[in-house]
């Protein structure tokens, strides 16, 4: 592009200033267009004009009637405004200086000390787009599995160890394997590529929603149907549907998390092949919205049919792999949260138990995850000193995994012994929640 095609930079002053990237960060279009309207000159018809965008869609955007959720409008804003991807969650933009190229003039030379190495770090940006090139000719069957192999890895270590770390790694393979899909190729290869940037476009959301960032998590859910859309895999539809009917079950939103969860099962029940597994998984999601809306009759009704339906599992069902964590162990705890939801707690606590002590030790977010809630059930049948107990169990998984989504739920046990704040062993669970969990400052609950 000649120099003076080449779109204005950002003043570095606003590209640092904390305003600017906590308005990046939560995708904040109106402040971010605000910000470099007052701070570096660029009215809205250049922003329009620059990120190929409508002057009244920019003009929406500033007075807070349009959100701007799609990827392909990101990465032109990001691209448009010279805005690093790593502000906006994407990877390094091809316009980037890559940062191995970055140095400082007449650097001296430092004599490597291996003894004192630092120690490996995670491939930069700039090897995608070596990857990239190295893999855009040569794709096969079993690359596409090698990307399979690498998301399988990555819920692994989502459930040890929280989202957030490995998220960065996720969106630039998700950006990565965008990219190929603009090229032309073999229709089986073409499919398999949507169906894994679908899954990457969902395991991203999951990562934001783990995190209690909503609005980024809903985001990608919803690239993540689009992408799964265009080879119409409906189960993988209804999966990333099941994803965020939970999501508005955690803000609060039962109707909504009730017509996304049918619709869900609607997507599902059009699908050739869809399995019982898979149906049993939607019907607990659709107990959980009708426990949260506080109907019992529907509830139990939900919980019947994802049972009935896990006993029609058959040995050789073609599951996909992102329903195989719906075992037997699962169903049984989400049984109990849902009868918890409820207030059924003498119902939910020896179901909820039974699966906490077969649940696999290596999932520290599970584990910290239904220890909380069978702190709860124990809560509400008055047994202070074995909620208390259960809680504090619940902590050493919880510090274990970056995960707000587990904190938030020890915060909330806090809140619910406010009754019992000054008895012994509540004060005991307090100062140990205090050290697992920092305290905000100048409150007075963790």
């Amino acid at each position: 592009m000649p120099d003076a095609d080449r779109p204005q930079e950002l003043p570095a002053r606003l590209l640092t200033d904390p305003e600017m990237i906590n308005a990046c960060r939560l995708r904040d279009f109106a402040r971010v267009f605000r910000l470099v309207k007052t701070r570096a000159g660029i009215y809205p018809s250049m922003i329009a004009r620059r990120c190929e965008l409508t002057p009244s869609r920019v003009g929406e955007v500033i007075a807070g009637r349009r959100h701007l959720l799609h990827m392909d409008v990101i990465e032109r804003i990001a691209d448009g405004l010279r805005i690093p991807g790593h502000m906006l969650g994407l990877a390094r933009r091809s316009w980037e200086t890559p940062q191995a190229l970055v140095v400082t003039e007449r650097e001296a030379h430092q004599p490597s000390e291996p003894e004192h190495e630092a120690p490996a770090s995670l491939p930069g940006p700039d090897v995608d787009s070596i990857l990239a090139l190295a893999t855009r000719t040569s794709l096969s069957p079993a690359t596409l599995e090698a990307f399979r192999s690498s998301i399988e890895d990555y819920w692994r270590r989502d459930n040890q160890h929280g989202g957030e770390p490995l998220r960065p790694a996720i969106v630039g393979q998700l950006r990565h394997v965008v990219e190929l899909l603009k090229e032309n190729r073999p229709p089986s290869i073409q499919h398999g590529l949507y169906g894994i940037a679908a899954e990457l476009a969902r395991l991203t959301g999951w990562t934001y929603f783990d995190a209690r960032q909503y609005n980024q998590a809903r985001a990608y859910f919803t690239e993540a149907l689009h992408l799964a859309k265009e080879i119409d895999d409906r189960q993988f539809m209804a999966n990333v549907l099941a994803c965020m009917s939970l999501q508005a079950t955690y803000q609060d939103k039962p109707a909504d998390s009730l017509a996304l969860v049918t619709a869900a099962q609607d997507q599902a029940r059009s699908a050739i092949g869809t399995t019982p597994r898979v149906l049993s998984m939607l019907s607990m999601r659709e107990a959980f919205a009708h426990a949260t809306l506080g109907s019992q009759t529907r509830t139990h009704e939900a919980i019947k049919e994802a049972h009935r339906q896990f006993e029609r599992i058959g040995q050789d069902d073609p599951d996909p792999a992102w329903v195989s964590y719906f075992d037997e162990p699962k169903l049984i705890v989400d049984t109990g949260i849902a009868h918890g939801r409820l207030g059924e707690a003498a119902t939910a606590e020896p179901l909820i138990a039974d699966a906490l002590r077969r649940e696999d030790h290596s999932n520290q977010r599970g584990r910290a995850f239904h220890a909380f809630w069978l702190a709860r059930t124990q809560l509400d049948q008055g047994k202070l000193d074995q909620a208390c107990h259960t809680a504090t169990q619940a902590l050493q998984p919880a510090s274990a995994v970056a995960s707000e989504r587990v904190s938030g739920h020890l915060r909330e046990f806090y809140d619910q012994l406010a009754p019992h704040r000054q008895e012994p062993v509540a004060l005991a669970f307090e100062a140990q929640l205090r050290e697992a969990l920092p305290l905000v400052s100048g409150s007075t609950r963790p």
